[in-house]
């Protein structure tokens, strides 16, 4: 609750400065001439205001373990690690496009060179740092609610983080086109670790051992920041919803959608992700299929236009519209998906 209540304020308070520190300079969002037309009200709206977001996340998560005396744990750090090198990767991208006033930030393959360098390193630094017990932050095991028995070689569990980290990474990219979608849809799901954090901890295999105890080295730290990422996105949302003041950018986006990687890998819930994080996988899936069917019926759009979001936009939904059915939609995923961790453990119980 500390974590979460101290990146709120920090978030709410210093988006504004931040607002205002970004218009003087000029750092405004640019606009595709090949998008909705409603959209082109928005250009040099401030931009880059996912550094808020994760510099709320460090001030909670850091007050939280220094004023409770509490140690850091691996499986939190790594987390913070994700979050903050992807932020700062989406950053440069950020920073890149307005000051050379371009569409198109870092060359794909040296944003691609930074994604794959943090996801790397943090994979392979995941499992490192047993503990008493001998458990390391990730299980080379892939899981769904826990470990599954399909267990990949070292090699392999590295190639299977770096997917999962890029791919909710470039999903909550793909989410952030509409005020307030993918900082509100990004609050839910961290809000479903929160208490997935907080669950596994009361279970914990250390405290309560039996049938249906969890197996996770440390669940309530990955709660924490959880939390902090939950106050800090909630904070941003007041700034950040129709008509938004401030976009989070590539800096935030990438950050929140390394952070989802994290938490899923070190909480043994990856596949889960899929489902928690239902409404990304669904217009990552929109993209993916209008370009499918474009090569495949030789220049034939299916959507009006990709992402998803913006077929909608073009078909005449109001933007707001569009932004709380989306908010809808992935509540209903993230309802679901808490639902069935928690009948899988009562059902092992």
């Amino acid at each position: 609750m500390l974590a979460g209540i101290v990146s709120l304020v920090v978030a709410i308070l210093g988006t504004p400065v931040a607002i205002r520190v970004l218009a003087a300079r000029g750092y405004g969002q640019l606009i595709r001439d090949d998008g909705p037309t409603t959209h082109q009200t928005k250009r040099g709206t401030p931009t880059m205001g996912g550094a808020v977001i994760i510099i709320a996340v460090v001030c909670g998560f850091l007050v939280a373990h220094l004023t409770r005396g509490i140690a850091f744990s691996a499986s939190g750090l790594l987390v913070m690690l994700l979050l903050v090198g992807l932020g700062l990767v989406g950053f440069l991208d950020d920073y890149i496009k307005i000051s050379k006033q371009r569409s198109l930030g870092l060359r794909s393959g040296a944003k691609m060179a930074g994604q794959i360098s943090i996801a790397v390193l943090f994979a392979i630094l995941a499992l490192e740092f047993p503990d008493g017990r001998g458990l390391t932050p990730a299980s080379p095991a892939i899981s769904l609610l826990r470990d599954t028995p399909v267990v990949l070689p070292a090699a392999g569990f590295v190639v299977w983080a770096l997917m999962m980290v890029a791919a909710t990474s470039n999903a909550v990219n793909l989410v952030d086109g509409l005020d307030g979608l993918a900082t509100g849809a990004s609050l839910l799901v961290f809000g479903a670790y929160t208490v997935i954090g907080v669950w596994q901890f009361n279970q914990s295999c250390t405290t309560a051992p039996g049938p249906s105890c969890y197996e996770v080295r440390d669940p309530l730290d990955l709660a924490v920041v959880a939390s902090a990422i939950v106050g800090a996105c909630l904070g941003f949302l007041w700034w950040n919803a129709s008509p938004a003041k401030i976009f989070m950018g590539d800096t935030g986006s990438l950050a929140l959608g390394g952070a989802m990687a994290g938490l899923a890998i070190l909480s043994r819930t990856e596949l889960l992700l899929v489902l928690l994080a239902g409404l990304f996988v669904l217009v990552t899936l929109s993209v993916v299929v209008q370009v499918g069917w474009f090569k495949i019926s030789g220049g034939k759009r299916l959507l009006r236009m990709a992402p998803l979001q913006h077929h909608f936009e073009l078909k005449g939904w109001a933007e707001v519209t569009i932004v709380i059915r989306f908010w809808i939609i992935s509540g209903m995923f993230v309802i679901l998906g808490v639902g069935i961790f928690y009948a899988e453990w009562v059902a092992t119980t």
